[in-house]
């Protein structure tokens, strides 16, 4: 675990309490303010994994089927990290958001992205980081290895 990337974590996670602080509860994000979270939530999640280990080697891979927001090296292992990030953790947990429909996407994505590859991972995953803000407990991150099989 890299130490610049803990610093960078937790540089961030500050940053969104200051940010949470001067903010106070706003109107349900939309438009403009929702893709600040997601751009956020990706931000914080990419830092996050860094500093739990992995390496990541791609972020917003777009292709014809789909978008892969994390591809990263957990050890031997490929990991497809879709990220979810909500102002609020109080509607619905963020990694809920990820239907069926959004992993077979996700995965059809995926197996574009490794037909590309010319040294194929011996393992690959689908992981889920939940990225949210809770009024009781702060900011916080939730990983959730190997959530789904597309």
């Amino acid at each position: 675990m890299s130490l610049f990337a803990r610093l960078m974590y937790k540089a961030l996670v500050w940053k969104e309490r200051q940010r949470a602080r001067r903010n106070q509860p706003r109107a349900p994000a939309a438009g403009p303010a929702q893709f600040e979270t997601g751009e956020r939530g990706e931000t914080m999640a990419y830092w996050f994994l860094r500093q739990a280990g992995y390496t990541i080697v791609a972020r917003n891979r777009r292709s014809r089927r789909g978008e892969l927001d994390l591809i990263g090296w957990d050890g031997p292992v490929l990991a497809f990290i879709e990220v979810k990030a909500r102002a609020s953790g109080e509607a619905a947990r963020p990694e809920d958001a990820v239907t069926a429909e959004k992993q077979r996407r996700i995965g059809r994505a995926a197996r574009e992205y490794l037909a590309r590859l010319s040294n194929k991972p011996e393992a690959y995953r689908f992981d889920i980081v939940s990225v949210f803000w809770d009024d009781k407990g702060g900011f916080q991150v939730r990983l959730t290895k190997a959530a789904f099989k597309p």
